[in-house]
């Protein structure tokens, strides 16, 4: 379990940290960012589960309750912000960061654990863990743009729907690097090819596309992922993969769903294969993550939604 490994911690960049957070006690599969400075800010809590796990590596650097200044999660899917409520009461100095559209459901998560026990079933508390609310006073809404100051530099929120509706990405502007979250997908450390994120209740096609150019524009110098780490590849390589991937996938989701044919059996037949190089573990991890049934839910979801009729007025 989890408890029982020592955390990893590994610096990406000069005053840029990555901290494993062993989700499920897997090595490599979600992390969080601590970005130094005299007002430390820290991307990403991970699931509840792991909340021991990242406060341990925290206070191994250093970092005591009264320390952490500030707190920012991509989006409110649980594998990046279901450890905040704990944070939050573990760091009482720490003002959380979110978009709009998630601030509602740290304050108050009872829709959201009830609509992630209907997804997740007993993996919820078994992997997972769930979301603790957090004070309104604490929680900051930030939009596009909008920088968070970190002590000598500043941190840029960046609008990136498409994977959520709720989701923005982080310029560090001191590193350069770009956090990305799901924006792009889930690339794991030898667990095959990037893998596009498409998953319901809000996954928009053109939104995800819209936010990848987005990202060419500020021109990042390196573009880490919270499934998982820095990616070795250059910010135009990866974006070109991640928009050409989910070009792939949404093509062939949007010809069976005209066939008549079920999408997550024809994204198998023609994506599984990527992976089959790929140790059982490493497969296991990505099909939890990320899986391809999941993935089809939010292709069918968003293709049946672009294809509705308009309401009658």
């Amino acid at each position: 379990m989890a408890e029982h490994v020592a955390p990893l911690v590994t610096e990406v960049a000069p005053g840029v940290l990555e901290i494993d957070t062993l989700l499920g006690g897997w090595t490599k599969a979600t992390a969080g960012y601590l970005i130094t400075g005299t007002a430390p800010l820290l991307i990403e809590t991970g699931s509840q589960s792991s909340v021991e796990t990242l406060t341990r590596a925290l206070h191994g650097l250093g970092i005591g309750p009264d320390d952490l200044a500030g707190v920012a999660v991509t989006h409110i899917h649980l594998d990046h912000a279901g450890g905040v409520g704990d944070m939050a009461r573990a760091f009482p100095k720490a003002t959380v960061y979110v978009h709009e559209l998630g601030a509602r459901h740290l304050i108050d998560p009872s829709r959201l654990i009830d609509s992630a026990s209907r997804v997740y079933g007993d993996l919820l508390d078994s992997l997972y863990g769930r979301l603790d609310p957090t004070d309104a006073a604490r929680v900051v809404v930030l939009g596009d743009g909008d920088l968070v100051d970190v002590g000598g530099h500043r941190v840029r929120a960046i609008n990136s729907p498409g994977h959520a509706k709720h989701h923005l990405a982080y310029l560090d502007e001191a590193s350069g690097l770009l956090f990305a979250g799901d924006a792009l997908g889930v690339q794991l450390p030898d667990g095959g090819v990037l893998r596009p994120a498409t998953p319901p209740a809000d996954f928009d096609f053109d939104l995800a596309i819209d936010s990848m150019r987005r990202f060419r524009e500020l021109l990042p110098v390196g573009i880490a992922l919270t499934h998982y780490g820095l990616i070795p590849e250059t910010p135009e390589q990866l974006l070109d993969d991640a928009e050409e991937r989910l070009r792939d996938w949404v093509g062939v989701a949007e010809r069976a769903w005209s066939e008549g044919r079920d999408i997550a059996e024809a994204l198998t037949e023609r994506f599984a294969q990527q992976n089959e190089t790929v140790d059982a573990e490493q497969r296991a991890r990505i099909e939890t993550l990320n899986g391809i049934h999941s993935n089809a839910a939010g292709l069918r979801r968003w293709i049946e939604t672009r294809d509705r009729p308009p309401k009658a007025t």
